[in-house]
């Protein structure tokens, strides 16, 4: 390819690249994407979206295994393992093409390749060790998002300790499992794998699964895994592997105990590192912190024309969290003003079973913010739709400032929250206050009416509970 000038060069196809991208082209800026790998990225071809087919084949399957309880009739549903992941990979493979066709249409190029940052609106890429070109833009963003994180003595080997890379194209079930770490990443995992008939043991160092969620959501979600079956150790520490021929000894210290546990496999889900490395970062004035790249409200970093968005630059970690960063850092390069991303509006969603979802403060958060609170609570056993569906195992929780009527923060744990928190991030996002969520009509009989009862709880006024 030949060496151009861009308006606008993005460094890494991921949703936060690709969006960003798009966007620009919209804007007339004449735009280049440079992509190492799959365009997508880790969202969409190793994380949000293949982990949720897999999660829908164990939903399914989950739903045969009941069927009884719905006056059907199957007899002993299995599953076929590769046809699972292969499934998995088609519905990937199918979006990857799809973001191709989304670029070409807006006619923006693809660049395949490394990208490193040589000084001043100057973009060097290669590809296999031979040089590609060196590209001129008027501005850059770096969109190079983030790769799983490993602990010494812990490290991915591709065979018995996975990331989520062989743990989403697993060759075989293992019957045993371990997984490290229990935030969102690891709780899909434990949940699928704990569907197909795994013994899943899940080790998390912090006090509670799902550290990041509200105390109370955390502990009737815990509840509901151990029902399932699940193993749960919190205040624990994993160290001291043994690989054998096809097994692994871990050695988990918790509440002052050490216990050798013995599984065919382990899950690394310990958290992220940001793709900052060989990126040129030396040859401007881009500052970076435990390696993020800081940044300023419009996604600038400090070196002029060049922005960051998305896992690269820190929490939250959420695909949908970089996209709508680079529509910001887009906007900002084309003087469009646009407004400033605040981080208590993006939700959070875990899709296990139940599945988890958040956005705002939690309760406890929301005190030590000095805020007076009131707190409105509605359990699934409460609501018609979730009775029909065969589930009633949940509860939606509202934390609201007891003096201004704000929305702090929502919290849901249950079936389909995932699809449901976005009326409560609606909700904030537009400052709405309690006596205009009281008076919103919602739909009988759906799921969403528990929003509306909790809202109604947290002042004295729920219906039906």
């Amino acid at each position: 390819m030949a060496d151009m000038n861009y308006d606008l060069i993005v460094i890494g196809g991921g949703p936060g690249g690709y969006v960003a991208a798009i966007r620009a082209a919209q804007l007339g800026l004449s735009t280049a994407v440079v992509e190492r790998e799959n365009l997508g990225g880790i969202c969409l071809n190793w994380g949000c979206i293949p982990t949720k087919a897999l999660l829908r084949s164990a939903e399914v399957l989950r739903n045969a295994k009941h069927a009884a309880d719905y006056g059907l009739v199957i007899q002993n549903p299995s599953f076929d393992l590769d046809k699972v992941v292969q499934r998995s990979r088609k519905v990937a493979g199918q979006l990857n093409g799809g973001v191709k066709h989304l670029l070409k249409k807006n006619k923006v190029a693809v660049i395949e390749g490394e990208a490193k940052l040589l000084g001043k609106g100057q973009v060097a890429v290669t590809k296999g060790g031979a040089a590609v070109g060196t590209f001129g833009a008027k501005n850059i963003i770096i969109a190079t998002g983030a790769r799983a994180r490993t602990l010494p003595g812990l490290e991915d080997d591709g065979n018995l300790v996975w990331t989520y890379r062989k743990a989403m194209t697993p060759n075989t079930t293992p019957k045993s499992l371990l997984v490290i770490g229990s935030g969102a990443i690891g709780i899909e995992f434990a949940s699928f794998y704990n569907e197909l008939g795994a013994k899943v043991t899940v080790v998390e160092v912090m006090d509670r699964i799902l550290p990041v969620e509200d105390e109370e959501i955390s502990a009737f979600a815990r509840k509901q895994f151990e029902k399932q079956g699940m193993r749960i150790i919190t205040n624990g520490k994993a160290g001291n592997l043994r690989k054998g021929a096809d097994s692994v000894t871990v050695a988990v210290e918790a509440n002052g105990k050490t216990e050798d546990i013995t599984v065919d496999r382990v899950i690394l889900a310990v958290g992220i590192a940001p793709n900052t490395e060989n990126l040129g970062l030396e040859n401007t004035k881009v500052q970076t912190d435990r390696g993020h790249i800081k940044t300023n409200a419009n996604c600038q970093t400090d070196e002029p024309g060049v922005y960051a968005i998305g896992d690269v630059t820190g929490a939250p970690w959420l695909a949908h969290k970089a996209s709508h960063e680079g529509v910001i850092a887009v906007e900002h390069i084309a003087g469009k003003h646009p407004h400033a991303l605040d981080v208590r509006n993006i939700p959070g969603c875990t899709y296990s079973h139940p599945q988890i979802a958040s956005v705002g403060l939690t309760e406890k958060k929301a005190k030590e913010a000095g805020y007076e609170v009131r707190v409105g609570r509605f359990p699934f056993i409460g609501n018609g739709k979730a009775i029909a569906l065969g589930e009633a195992d949940g509860m939606v929780k509202t934390v609201f400032d007891a003096k201004t009527g704000e929305l702090l923060g929502a919290h849901m744990v249950g079936a389909e929250v995932t699809e449901l928190i976005q009326g409560y991030t609606v909700a904030k996002t537009m400052e709405t206050t309690e006596q205009e969520l009281m008076q919103t009509v919602f739909p009988h009989p759906t799921l969403s009416e528990m929003m509306h009862e909790s809202v109604l709880d947290a002042y004295g006024r729920a219906i039906h509970f």
